[in-house]
């Protein structure tokens, strides 16, 4: 994909949090098809947090960082070849070399499933997600101070006294999404159930 094609696929979606940037269409059809056709055979595992199983299955490249335990970050087998190519797409999505992109998470999402409120862990820094198939919807939320004004035509509401800025973002099949600034580290954000399989491929940085 060259970059004069990638920038004409980048759509400028209104009111995201500061920090976050979306392309609607990341890649074509058939590489979306190229890459499930690796994605599908992958040693995908059950996803486990502290003794409670999700509805997902995930597999780890480059590095793994364990939920139980002291949840330390650990060497893991290499990227795949066949990943390559995408991250680098990735990469020049988000102005990164593609060798900083140390780290790929493939989430399996069967239909029904989805994430909690979370903030990617701090060992991590900036993060690219690429969505393959179901869209979803991704929802993002801080918290603001009484006394803050600069909201814009963003979303509030006021549940056991906090208020909370809100945005929601409905991520196509061969969209992605690049957080770094506030948006990576003073937003949470989760995902609703699905409604079809899904597969999100995350590239991180390392901090």
């Amino acid at each position: 994909m060259t970059q004069a094609r990638l920038f004409e696929q980048h759509k400028v979606v209104a009111d995201l949090p500061e920090g976050m940037s979306y392309c609607a269409q990341l890649i074509s059809r058939a590489e979306e098809n190229d890459l499930l056709a690796h994605v599908r055979n992958l040693p995908f595992k059950e996803f486990e947090f502290h003794g409670f199983k999700g509805k997902r299955r995930t597999v780890s490249f480059g590095w793994k960082y364990e939920f139980s335990g002291r949840g330390q970050l650990q060497k893991a087998v290499d990227i795949p070849e066949f990943f390559l190519p995408l991250r680098a797409i990735a990469a020049e999505f988000a102005h990164l070399a593609p060798e900083s992109l140390q780290h790929l998470l493939v989430i399996e999402y069967e239909p029904g499933a989805g994430i909690g409120w979370h903030r990617d862990k701090a060992v991590f820094g900036e993060v690219i997600g690429v969505s393959l198939l179901a869209p979803c919807m991704i929802r993002f939320r801080r918290k603001l101070s009484v006394d803050s004004r600069e909201i814009g035509s963003r979303e509030l509401s006021t549940r056991n006294r906090a208020t909370w800025e809100r945005v929601k973002l409905l991520a196509q099949p061969r969209s992605a999404y690049h957080l770094t600034g506030p948006a990576r580290h003073e937003w949470q954000h989760s995902i609703l159930g699905v409604s079809d399989l899904r597969y999100s491929i995350t590239f991180r940085t390392l901090a």
